[in-house]
């Protein structure tokens, strides 16, 4: 664990700490990842398509809701949440080989 940021007395130590839970939030994202990969491999022998448009408004909805828990503005990171889950549903389909809607593969 790092310093606080009432801790930080330079810039050099708000530096270091801000290098350091990029990192952090790098790895949960990794983490994150792995079930998006699996979720495709799930999906496909149970038919199910990669993009969810229920689950997608659940999941942004939550992103909302745990913003708000941790005093951050909603607006914003239901909209990092968004192209986090649109670039999640482009891999799915990838791994799904589901067409767009011309009828070319993802």
């Amino acid at each position: 664990m790092g310093k606080t940021a009432e801790n930080c007395q330079t810039m050099a130590d708000i530096r270091l700490e801000i290098d350091r839970i990029d990192r952090a939030l790098m790895a949960l994202f990794a983490e994150r990842w792995g079930y998006i990969g699996r979720a495709a491999e799930i999906k496909g022998p149970q038919g199910l398509k990669a993009d969810i448009p229920e689950r997608v408004e659940e999941v942004v909805a939550n992103a909302g809701r745990n913003a708000v828990a941790a005093g951050l503005e909603p607006e914003f990171y239901q909209a990092i949440w968004r192209q986090l889950i649109a670039q999640s549903i482009a891999h799915e389909k990838a791994i799904l080989g589901e067409k767009d809607e011309n009828g070319s593969a993802r």
